[in-house]
């Protein structure tokens, strides 16, 4: 696996960098400070952060086995870890090659797509409160990448059958 930086420095090998690849060379490089960062306060409170929406998932979810529950702790910590060393990185092929497929069939395997998918969500609500709105602009698209594999929350509609 290559990050992007590295490619660029391996298709420049014979040649001067063209200006759109210093560009990018010089954002990764301004940016660096704000990634590391954003990723020491994800090592820094990690716990905190799990902790606080597992708690939360438990309420939300009272009559789910604590086996899935804690499946769905367990696959919401690796894709945050991911996440944040892609951020680090400004790598999305961190999470596409090393954490996509694989959770993807984590959670069909187990069938825990509820717990997953509501624990990740959880995830994003404690990260709203612990990044300040830079970091969380920096780790937003590799978590939007997770939420490609989560399943669709089903909405719960109160209709006129469901009353009766």
């Amino acid at each position: 696996m290559q990050s992007p930086i590295d490619g660029i420095f391996d298709e420049a090998e014979n040649r001067y960098l063209k200006p759109e690849e210093l560009q990018d060379i010089g954002q990764y490089v301004a940016s660096i400070a704000d990634r590391m960062s954003a990723y020491r306060v994800l090592r820094d409170r990690e716990l905190d952060l799990i902790q606080q929406a597992a708690d939360q998932l438990q309420l939300e979810m009272p009559g789910v086995e604590t086996a899935v529950l804690e499946r769905a702790v367990k696959n919401g910590m690796l894709a945050l870890r991911h996440c944040g060393m892609a951020m680090l990185l400004n790598d999305p092929n961190v999470v596409q090659k090393r954490l996509l497929s694989w959770l993807k069939d984590s959670i069909e395997l187990h069938q825990a797509q509820g717990a997953d998918a509501t624990f990740f969500g959880l995830i994003k609500q404690q990260l709203l409160l612990s990044l300040n709105a830079q970091q969380m602009a920096l780790l937003e698209p590799f978590l939007a990448q997770v939420e490609t594999v989560m399943p669709a929350q089903e909405e719960e509609m109160l209709t006129v059958a469901g009353i009766f």
